[in-house]
């Protein structure tokens, strides 16, 4: 059975940093695609960044390019966000997905999940608030 879990989150100032931890179980977690979304209040979730199992290729969406940062632990069982120079539009739910079937594309596990919750597990999500 699939398990994600989501920490990290918190109240931040703009241009501040923040990291979250996707901490996995229950999975061959090595073989699996991850990705970060997240979805604001009366907007729908959108793909942030995903990773692929295969050589650990990444996808960022324009809105974060430059920003943010994904990366994986496979000995930990563990992705990562680290998140820099945190603007108000930030500001969301994030949530970590996951998906078998060694995906070679990260930009496709970030696109197919947005439009199909149902294509990968998913995790809690945790709240960022970027505020001063």
């Amino acid at each position: 059975q699939v398990q994600l879990v989501e920490s990290g989150g918190g109240l931040v100032q703009p241009g501040g940093s923040l990291t979250l931890s996707c901490a996995a179980s229950g999975f061959t977690f090595d073989s699996y695609a991850i990705g970060w979304f997240r979805q604001a209040p009366g907007k729908e979730r959108e793909g942030v960044s995903c990773i692929t199992s295969i050589d650990d290729s990444t996808y960022y969406d324009d809105s974060v390019k430059g920003r943010f940062t994904i990366s994986r632990d496979n000995a930990k069982n563990t992705v990562y966000l680290q998140m820099h120079d945190l603007k108000a539009e930030d500001t969301a739910v994030y949530y970590c997905a996951a998906k078998g079937g060694h995906i070679t594309i990260a930009q496709a596990m970030c696109a197919i999940s947005s439009q199909d919750p149902g294509f990968a597990s998913w995790g809690q999500g945790t709240q960022v608030t970027v505020s001063s």
